[in-house]
């Protein structure tokens, strides 16, 4: 998946009126995911993405702490980063993960919920599933 195709669909998923907010979405997403992961596992999902959004995950130094805060956090950290509700947050970071899940392989999207706590299978709920169902994830559907 190209960056524009990337754009589109996050806009298109989580009703945003412009590819600019999509972009900003994206960033909050991936900014706050890459704190939730530990070792390598940013890099190795950035190198499956369009390298215009590499950035929005660097590298982690080997002495940077892997912070544990629940989704409601989660949600809380993309909504300060996009300037958005908790609420929109949530939308828009579920749009952004469901195109994640379609740019990046099923064994990263295994190894990304293997790090992650059960409640983050939020993220990756489709309304008809879960992706990568694999991993660690609460696999009871959320109420939406």
């Amino acid at each position: 998946m190209d960056y524009n195709q990337f754009v589109k669909q996050v806009q298109a998923r989580a009703e945003l009126e412009s590819p600019s907010q999509a972009v900003n979405a994206i960033q909050a997403t991936l900014l706050t995911l890459r704190e939730r992961l530990a070792g390598n596992e940013a890099n190795n999902l950035a190198s499956q993405l369009p390298s215009e959004l590499q950035g929005f995950l660097p590298p982690k130094a080997n002495t940077e702490e892997t912070p544990d805060y629940g989704i409601d956090e989660f949600f809380n950290r993309v909504a300060g980063r996009e300037g958005v509700t908790d609420e929109e947050a949530s939308k828009h970071a579920r749009a952004v993960m469901r195109t994640v899940a379609e740019a990046a392989s099923g064994g990263e999207l295994t190894d990304i919920g293997t790090q992650l706590p059960p409640e983050y299978g939020l993220l990756f709920y489709t309304g008809g599933g879960f992706l990568g169902q694999e991993s660690n994830w609460d696999t009871t559907p959320p109420a939406v």
